[in-house]
């Protein structure tokens, strides 16, 4: 048997790509192994959001080759398809796959195996079309829940993004596939899915066309799946819809859990962004949530330091998003990429500028999430557990993803039990007490 490590970085669709690109390989006589177990075979999944994702691609290059210097290195992904001649001139790497080529590794890889030939190409990376096939992907055994990729690509010209660039055009898996998928994966014993895509919300893109909607995938899988409980990893202010809103508020598999990017809390910057939509959309969203979810948690995406972003136009996202009813924060300094609108827009915001701005967002992220999580306190939840948190402990989400602490029970792992919140932790964790053991 010959042994694959595969690192990924970035968003839970390189997630669900990885493991099923792992899966492939298992004819080949590949298992899976973990990084510092001198794999044959190192497949690392690039992200290209930011220049730190860059970078790391380059430095787990370098301790893939300590690890283990005879190994081969491929290399797939976003940063694969959009620099695809730069990463292949770093020291140790044998293969560079584009957006077309990754889920074709198992047919491309055994000459660089074999080292057949010193003169075998590095690159194989065609440029991005805009009719790319949808290669549906899942992962499993990664961790207890499971990321199911059901759309791919944008559409939206986001100033600031080079996605539509490295995945192509929107795109989707149909209703009925999906569905399929959800029965296959029901079968490992998961107990949890977390609906995953570029755009997810919009789902329902084939060969050019619209022929289904993100939200009739949605009302299918609540009337035909079994697994318990899914997620919506992440979707747009303006394809979340009032109809849709209200159908997940009495919803008995889709938890109250919303990611929904806002960006910036600026109309002006929302312009330059080229987003979508207006900050009063997004409070309207959210306003609608808790109307009918009361206790649902809502993250929050946002870009720091966009150009054209003043010190009065970011005090404006601030105070902002201060008075919104949110329960998280996931903050982006902005980082040039090439080819994007953005390049040419004026002013640019300095490094320092946007280290500070980051950090005054984090810190009212640390507050929001505490808020959120005392008024859960004394209350109850349905938490499925993971894994032990520390000595004599274990952790998971509640169905609003509140990270709850209880004392470790190895029957409990992967299970849903009934949980009551009791108080939260100097570290900001939510104690609790399991209620009822179920199996």
């Amino acid at each position: 048997m010959k042994k694959v490590a595969f690192y990924t970085l970035g968003c839970k669709l390189n997630f669900a790509e990885s493991s099923s690109i792992a899966r492939s390989l298992e004819p080949m006589g590949f298992v899976r192994a973990e990084f510092q177990d001198q794999p044959d075979l190192f497949v690392i999944n690039t992200c290209s959001v930011t220049e730190q994702a860059d970078k790391k691609c380059k430095k787990v290059v370098r301790e893939a080759k300590k690890v283990n210097p005879n190994s081969t290195v491929v290399i797939i992904g976003c940063y694969a398809q959009l620099k695809p001649e730069e990463i292949s001139a770093i020291p140790g790497v044998d293969l560079v796959l584009g957006a077309n080529e990754k889920f074709q590794l198992p047919t491309l890889l055994p000459p660089y195996l074999h080292r057949e030939s010193a003169d075998l190409p590095k690159l194989i990376a065609s440029e991005i079309r805009y009719d790319l096939d949808y290669h549906a992907s899942y992962s499993v055994n990664d961790r207890t829940r499971t990321f199911l990729k059901v759309q791919d690509g944008c559409d939206y010209p986001c100033s600031y993004c080079t996605i539509p660039l490295a995945r192509g055009q929107s795109r989707s898996d149909t209703v009925e596939k999906v569905l399929g998928l959800i029965e296959e994966i029901s079968a490992k014993g998961v107990k949890e899915i977390v609906l995953t895509g570029v755009n997810i919300g919009d789902f329902g893109i084939q060969n050019g066309k619209r022929v289904e909607t993100f939200f009739q995938l949605v009302q299918a899988i609540e009337e035909k799946s079994s697994i318990q409980r899914f997620r919506i990893s992440s979707i747009e202010p303006n394809l979340l819809t009032s109809e849709m809103i209200t159908f997940l508020g009495v919803s008995t598999k889709f938890v109250p859990h919303f990611h929904i990017p806002l960006q910036s809390g600026s109309n002006a910057v929302l312009r330059l962004m080229k987003r979508r939509y207006q900050r009063e959309l997004y409070v309207d969203r959210v306003t609608s949530i808790k109307e009918v979810m009361p206790n649902a948690c809502i993250g929050v995406d946002v870009i720091v330091g966009h150009p054209g972003e003043t010190p009065e136009l970011f005090l404006e996202t601030y105070e902002f998003l201060n008075g919104l009813d949110i329960s998280y924060l996931h903050v982006f300094p902005y980082s040039e990429r090439p080819n994007t609108y953005a390049v040419d827009i004026q002013p640019k915001v300095d490094g320092m500028q946007k280290s500070e701005r980051s950090k005054m967002l984090h810190i009212l992220s640390d507050k929001k999430r505490r808020a959120f999580y005392e008024s859960q306190a004394g209350l109850k939840g349905q938490v499925l557990f993971e894994e032990s948190a520390s000595p004599g402990t274990m952790e998971g989400f509640s169905e609003n993803y509140v990270r709850v602490v209880v004392p470790f029970d190895p029957l409990q792992i992967n299970t849903i039990q009934s949980v009551r919140y009791k108080s939260l932790s100097e570290a900001g964790e939510m104690l609790g007490v399991v209620l009822e053991h179920k199996a």
